[in-house]
């Protein structure tokens, strides 16, 4: 496919450039963990549960080592060790905790094969888990098959059972990917809540039990479709890991987890969000699950069409950082977005431009492509026209995972008939317009492909900077989204300890293991 005539050995360049990026911030990553790493651990060994104050258990385990000023050996040995000194399973040492009978601490520690050794039995058990739910995704989908083009669809309620319903009508009205938006400033959050939850602003909190909740329904509504229904929730932000985890155990298909978003957008500290974002994408890469990255915020912030090379730019970085966790491409859903203000001549061109791009130097990722939002108004008719077009955008150029755009999201939270006139809108467009993307072509030398080779040009420019800079560094001065973020500061920098000589992490040290077979 080089319908752009897209310079061949620029792209290799530019994965190159990206490559030596994403290796200084990993290198750098890899001396260090984090609290929600930790607890991540902990919950893949199957601590679970909350205390008599509904403090989630991971949370106060991982305190106690931090407070102790032993966490930099990893929870892993000291999970292993109290399980070992006690004799009790990962249930009953759970609930002796918290009761406050046991504790962590004050057991002699085993070494390190003899900690690997002591939570083999625990982790074979989860991770048989997380792999009998992909095996029966991956089942369905060969059985069933899917669209090329497949409609996501957000809910939104605050309350599961109502996100229920609602995801059960969607996925009837056509939609092939339900996403649960999260309550707002959860991501600031450094625990996840526990059990069902029925009360959010803007959203749904994320919980394991919640995305059960959600993967029973949409299971069932799908059984009645002969269809297979994707799950998507967000593993961004502060708890990045934990929510990996528990989107595996829990069979989820999808998750939000961008390299740098949480940095840019939520003022994480850098460190400990690159740090997180690694051990979260070794367990998406384990249970199949494909990721969808935030390139398209960056449009929000920063104009569409002058900065549209650092949406590719961070494409490139945010395909080195997958492939360090052992992700395929075939689960990288990279992000972009149709954001050049409709009044711009030859907008819509310079959008084709864009995209096209995006699907031929990334020929196996399910492209994650966002409706246009920024320029949308009270004029409903046309955001209608808008998303109309982009509907099409997506269809001419191979676009994979395809967010709905709704008339109204500009003036409040879209009606359930908003969203059923939106999945008409993008179902009749992708039945009219089916094999348009192979069928058509662009001029030599036109103004597509002059975009598009301006486009990569800018991009490889600016990746020769970073790499010369450091990302870190980048971020601080504001490359990506004109949003500058201090090295040392941000949400969360203090839960970022230095790892010990002795460190261990059992779960990453399996999940690496699968990867390198």
């Amino acid at each position: 496919m080089n319908k752009l005539n897209l310079d061949k050995q620029l792209i290799q360049e530019c994965r190159a450039l990206a490559d030596t990026i994403a290796k200084q911030v990993h290198e750098h990553s890899l001396e260090r963990t984090t609290v929600t790493v930790e607890r991540a651990v902990l919950r893949l060994c199957g601590v679970d549960g909350v205390d008599a104050f509904g403090v989630p258990l991971p949370n106060l385990m991982v305190d106690s080592l931090q407070k102790a000023g032993v966490l930099n050996r990893g929870a892993s040995v000291y999970l292993a060790s109290a399980l070992y000194a006690t004799g009790l399973d990962v249930p009953g040492f759970c609930a002796a905790f918290a009761r406050e009978e046991v504790s962590l601490l004050g057991h002699p520690l085993l070494n390190h094969e003899q900690t690997l050794a002591a939570l083999k039995p625990i982790l074979d058990a989860n991770f048989e888990k997380i792999r009998a739910h992909r095996a029966h995704r991956e089942e369905l989908l060969k059985k069933l098959g899917e669209n090329d083009t497949q409609i996501y669809v957000i809910v939104a309620t605050g309350n599961i059972y109502e996100d229920a319903v609602q995801a059960q009508a969607a996925a009837r009205a056509g939609a092939d990917i339900i996403a649960v938006i999260r309550s707002t400033g959860q991501s600031l959050l450094d625990y996840v809540p526990f059990g069902a939850t029925t009360e959010g602003f803007g959203g749904t909190m994320a919980t394991q039990e919640n995305f059960r909740i959600m993967r029973k329904a949409l299971n069932e509504v799908g059984k009645e479709l002969g269809r297979y229904i994707k799950l998507v929730n967000y593993c961004s932000g502060l708890c990045m890991p934990e929510i990996a985890a528990m989107g595996a155990l829990e069979g989820l298909d999808m998750m939000l987890n961008d390299s740098m978003y949480g940095i840019i957008f939520r003022d994480i500290n850098m460190e400990r969000t690159f740090i997180d974002q690694h051990f979260s994408r070794s367990i998406n890469a384990k249970a199949g699950i494909i990721i969808n990255t935030g390139e398209d915020n960056y449009l929000t912030t920063a104009d569409a069409v002058e900065q549209a090379h650092t949406v590719l730019a961070s494409q490139f970085i945010n395909e080195r950082f997958a492939f360090l966790a052992g992700l395929p491409e075939e689960q990288m859903g990279l992000g972009h977005a149709f954001e050049i203000d409709p009044m711009v001549e030859d907008g819509f061109l310079l959008e084709i431009a864009q995209a096209q791009m995006a699907r031929e130097i990334f020929p196996k990722a399910p492209l994650k492509y966002m409706p246009p939002t920024k320029h949308s108004t009270g004029n409903i008719f046309q955001t209608q026209a808008q998303d109309t077009l982009f509907n099409a955008a997506a269809m001419m150029t191979g676009q994979s995972i395809h967010l709905l755009g709704m008339m109204t999201e500009a003036i409040h939270t879209p009606f359930l008939s908003d969203r059923h006139l939106a999945i008409t809108n993008a179902a009749m467009v992708r039945a009219t317009m089916r094999s348009i993307h192979e069928e058509i072509q662009f001029t030599p030398g036109g103004k597509v492909q002059a975009r598009a080779k301006d486009v990569l040009q800018n991009a490889h420019n600016l990746l020769e900077q970073i790499a010369q800079m450091g990302l870190f560094v980048a971020l601080e001065q504001g490359i990506f989204a004109d949003v500058k973020r201090p090295f040392a500061l941000g949400k969360g920098r203090e839960g970022v300890v230095e790892k010990h000589p002795d460190y261990i992490n059992a779960a990453l040290l399996r999940l690496e293991e699968a990867h390198h077979d």
